[in-house]
C-alpha cells in the first residue's frame, strides 16, 4: 500500500529563502512565495517575481439536488471568476463568468482570518478564510440578465467536525520554483437564491471542497484535475467521501503530490496518477495509478470550455461536469466502488 510522510504543521513552505518540499496535515501559518531566493536562478525585482506567481481558490458544494462549482483566479495579467450551477433533477446547467484586467486583488497569505472581495458591475463575491474559527465562508451575488437568471450564494464550510482532515503540500517545479496547495473536504451549509427560488443547503447532505493554490508555475502551465464527492451507502452507516486528484508539472510525484481521498473523516494520501483522454476531452477520461488504489473513468456530459487568446497570453480552460465510475482504495485497504457519481473534470492550459 502506498505511503508517504505526513508531517505535523509548519509555519511556512519557505525557510531561509528555500522551498520546503513535503506534505503536511494542517494549513501553513503564512504562504509568501516572494520569500523564495532567486526562484528562476537569477535575481528578479520583487514586482516581476510577483507577476510570475499565479494563484486561485476553488469551491464546490454538492447535495442531492444541486452542484455548485466556483473558481476565483489571479494570473496577474487578468483575474477570472468562473461559476457553474447545476440543477440535478432538471439537468440544467448555468455558467457565470467574469474576466477583469490587471492584478486588482491578491489572495491572502494566511487562511487564519482574512478576506477578499470584488464588487464590479452586476457581480460581487466575498471569501472569508477563517481557519481560526474552523470555517470558510463564501458569498456571491450576480444580477440576472436576459440570458441568465440572478444568483445569490451564502455558504459556510464547517471545519470543526470529525469529518474534516486537511492536506497542505509544497511541491517542486522547475529550477528553484515551487507551488503550494491546501485542500479540505467539509460539510457545507447555507442558502442559495436562484431565479427567485430559495435553496437550503444542509450540512448533513451537502459536501464541498475548498482549495487554495499559489505557485511559480511555468510560462506554459498544464494541469488536469478530477474531483468528486458523495455519500457511501454500502454499509450501515452513511459515510461522506470525496477525492481530489491532479496531474501537473511537479517533480518527485511519488514522494509528494496533491492527490487525496477522504472517507468518513479519514484522509488517505494517494500516489501519483496518470490521466489520459484517448478520445480527447469530450470522451472518457481514464484515471489510474500503479499502486492499485485509483481506477476511475470520468465520462463528460456537460462540457464547458472558455479561453482567452492574445499576443502574449493564451488560456484554454475545459471544465466538464460528468460521471465517475470505478474504484478507490483507502489506506486501510478498503475499496470503495464509485457508481455514476457526479463530479468535475478540469483541464487547463495557460501561457502567461
Amino acid at each position: 500500500m502506498y505511503t508517504r510522510e505526513f508531517a505535523p504543521p509548519a509555519s511556512s513552505p519557505v525557510e531561509n529563502g528555500d522551498s520546503i518540499i513535503g506534505t503536511w496535515n494542517k494549513a501553513f501559518d503564512r504562504v509568501n512565495l516572494q520569500e523564495i531566493r532567486r526562484p528562476f536562478g537569477y535575481p528578479f525585482p520583487r514586482w516581476l517575481k510577483d507577476c510570475r506567481i499565479k494563484e486561485w481558490q476553488s469551491f464546490s458544494a454538492h447535495d442531492d439536488n444541486y452542484a455548485l462549482e466556483a473558481l476565483f483566479c489571479n494570473v496577474k495579467m487578468y483575474r477570472m471568476a468562473h461559476i457553474i450551477l447545476f440543477d440535478k433533477k432538471n439537468e440544467q446547467r448555468f455558467i457565470y463568468k467574469k474576466i477583469m484586467p490587471g492584478t486588482g486583488w491578491h489572495l491572502p497569505e494566511s487562511l487564519a482570518n482574512s478576506s477578499i472581495d470584488c464588487h464590479i458591475s452586476r457581480f460581487y463575491f466575498r471569501i472569508h478564510s477563517w481557519l481560526d474559527a474552523d470555517a470558510i465562508k463564501l458569498d456571491i451575488n450576480i444580477e440576472g440578465t436576459r440570458k441568465q437568471p440572478s444568483l445569490t450564494v451564502h455558504l459556510a464550510y464547517n471545519l470543526n467536525n470529525q469529518e474534516t482532515a486537511p492536506i497542505a503540500v509544497s511541491l517542486a517545479l522547475e529550477k528553484r520554483c515551487s507551488m503550494y496547495a491546501y485542500k479540505v473536504l467539509a460539510p457545507v451549509r447555507g442558502d442559495m437564491v436562484f431565479a427567485g427560488n430559495h435553496i437550503n443547503m444542509k450540512q448533513d447532505t451537502c459536501s464541498g471542497f475548498f482549495c487554495d493554490y499559489k505557485g511559480f508555475f511555468p510560462y506554459r502551465m498544464k494541469t488536469t484535475i478530477c474531483s468528486g464527492m458523495g455519500f457511501n451507502e454500502d454499509v450501515q452507516k452513511k459515510r461522506r467521501f470525496g477525492f481530489h486528484i491532479a496531474e501537473n508539472q511537479t517533480g518527485e510525484t511519488n514522494k509528494n503530490n496533491e492527490n487525496a481521498f477522504w472517507l468518513d473523516g479519514k484522509l488517505t494520501l494517494l500516489p501519483p496518477v496518470l490521466i489520459t483522454m484517448p478520445n480527447g476531452p469530450d470522451g472518457n477520461w481514464v484515471i489510474q495509478d500503479v499502486e492499485g488504489m485509483v481506477d476511475l473513468t470520468f465520462t463528460p456530459k456537460y462540457l464547458c470550455r472558455s479561453g482567452t487568446k492574445l499576443v502574449i497570453t493564451t488560456a484554454d480552460f475545459i471544465s466538464p461536469l460528468g460521471y465517475y465510475n470505478g474504484m478507490l482504495a483507502s489506506s486501510d485497504g478498503e475499496k470503495i466502488q464509485i457508481k455514476n457519481l457526479l463530479g468535475l473534470g478540469e483541464k487547463l492550459y495557460l501561457r502567461v
